[in-house]
């Protein structure tokens, strides 16, 4: 019979990856009720010029995305292993979202993708260790 591993001290960095997907996911949901409710005061800027995608589109993206990363996080912090999956899924569609919005706000976009490929490794190597 198989033993289920025990927690280490490196469980923390499975809950460190659960916080920091509730964290981005408020902000996500944050920008993109700005960008819904106010497509008109939001401008996205590179290089002098606006960007040239539609505000409130992006801002019904960014939120289903964070509600997305929200739902990831809570159950994250359950360890099941549906849960993990998605939150690796779900914090990689983060980071490439970030990416797409990299010209008009490129220290965002990289602090982002940052905190997500940390996410993806906090789960992905030590998220056995949380427990269902």
């Amino acid at each position: 019979m198989s033993q289920a591993p025990s927690a280490t001290g490196w469980v923390g960095w499975a809950y460190f990856a659960s916080i920091m997907l509730i964290i981005g996911a408020a902000i996500d949901i944050f920008y993109g009720i700005m960008a819904i409710v106010g497509p008109n005061t939001a401008y996205f800027v590179s290089g002098g010029t606006v960007a040239s995608f539609n505000v409130a589109a992006w801002g019904w993206w960014s939120l289903i995305v964070g509600v997305l990363l929200l739902l990831a996080g809570i159950f994250l912090m359950r360890g099941a292993m549906w849960a993990r999956v998605f939150a690796v899924i779900i914090a990689a569609v983060n980071a490439v979202s970030q990416l797409m919005s990299l010209p008009a706000q490129p220290w965002w976009s990289i602090v982002m993708v940052a905190i997500d490929v940390l996410v993806i490794y906090a789960v992905t190597v030590h998220g056995r260790e949380l427990r269902s």
